[in-house]
């Protein structure tokens, strides 16, 4: 038994009662008339020809956002002054003179996004006060005892709000049943793991993708949106009950490092994108540390070719070959399942590494 190392971050998300929604959608287009002040303001102080070129920090860009309260109806000064930091790091993190346009009409508009601080947003009774304002959220029992951090309100793209308040978290790490496990992510099957268990690779776009052209062609975006979004909360509800039975299950959790980004750009694209690799990796490496297991992410490189036994490269190789789904080691005569094999090295690999090492690809 451990504990969770101090300082864990956790995101409760609480969707907002639509009779707020008229209020943030203009409380979302004043961030946007900051945050694009901050985008103009730095990029003409950042590409000018004499010696006052500069790029604008936070600090400066609140400096030079001083007293604008008076323009604005709705966000306050905290607002503002979060809006300006966030700016500067999203700029400074792109290592660009200027960021994109936040568009407040049209059909590119962008998302609604309304940042605060801490203080700024007091609980009243079941609820939540902000500038003035009282909101009123569903399953409000979720907020008795909770001592949030900065956080903001934030739009999907169905046009739903939701609250998002980060919170520090410190629980008790449950001890793992089985020691180590290697996780091999393919097409046939989303997620193959060391013993054999497998994540079905599930069409979710797939038996979704002509309902959901008929819904474009017929001039009906919200109803696609809403589609969009049930695809992608299946997707998720996959991904997090397998992710889930692998944290309680095992201590050392070892996956191939295979870029969705990369096979995103061949004729597998849908296939690739279906399965939600980055997703999977993502929940199992921050549901990892929330539980206190080792989380490492290896080259993955020969590891469906290789002979788990005796190490051999024996295996099918190329695209001509992605039908062979079991193969007879020429080497040692072990016969293996080629995702079950993929998982096996990719254990070994993961013990040879000895080191964790947590991957950022998506």
């Amino acid at each position: 038994m451990g504990l969770v190392p101090a300082g864990f971050i956790q995101t409760l998300r609480f969707k907002v009662r639509p009779e707020s929604y008229g209020w943030l959608n203009a409380a979302a287009m004043e961030v946007n008339q900051v945050f694009n002040y901050c985008n103009e303001i730095s990029f003409a102080t950042a590409t000018r020809t004499d010696r006052k070129r500069k790029w604008l920090s936070g600090f400066d860009l609140c400096y030079l956002t001083a007293g604008a309260t008076e323009f604005f109806e709705r966000i306050g000064a905290d607002t503002i002054q979060r809006i300006c930091v966030e700016y500067a790091q999203k700029r400074t993190a792109a290592k660009r003179h200027k960021l994109r346009w936040r568009v407040s009409r049209g059909p590119r508009r962008t998302l609604g996004w309304i940042p605060f601080k801490a203080a700024s947003l007091k609980r009243k009774a079941r609820a939540v006060r902000f500038c003035g304002k009282t909101f009123r959220v569903f399953e409000p029992e979720r907020l008795v005892d909770v001592r949030w951090k900065q956080g903001c309100f934030a739009q999907d793209a169905v046009g739903d709000w939701w609250l998002c308040l980060p919170v520090e978290v410190s629980v008790n790490s449950t001890a793992a049943r089985k020691a180590s496990v290697g996780i091999d992510l393919g097409i046939k099957d989303a997620a193959v793991t060391s013993d054999g268990e497998r994540l079905e690779a599930l069409r979710f776009y797939r038996d979704a993708q002509h309902r959901l052209g008929s819904l474009q062609r017929c001039g009906h975006p919200r109803q696609a949106k809403r589609l969009h979004r049930t695809i992608r909360r299946r997707r998720q509800d996959a991904c997090h009950k397998f992710s889930r039975r692998v944290i309680n299950t095992y201590q050392n959790i070892v996956v191939g490092d295979v870029s969705s980004l990369k096979l995103a750009k061949t004729r597998m694209a849908k296939s690739v994108l279906d399965s939600g690799w980055g997703m999977l990796k993502r929940m199992l490496q921050y549901k990892g540390e929330f539980a206190g297991r080792s989380v490492q992410v290896v080259n993955e490189r020969n590891t469906t070719r290789a002979c788990s036994s005796c190490g051999a490269l024996t295996g099918p190789s190329g695209l001509r070959h992605l039908v062979v789904r079991q193969w007879e080691c020429a080497h040692c005569g072990e016969w293996h399942d080629r995702d079950v094999n993929a998982a096996r090295n990719i254990l070994i690999a993961g013990s040879r590494c000895g080191t964790s090492v947590c991957g950022n690809e998506p």
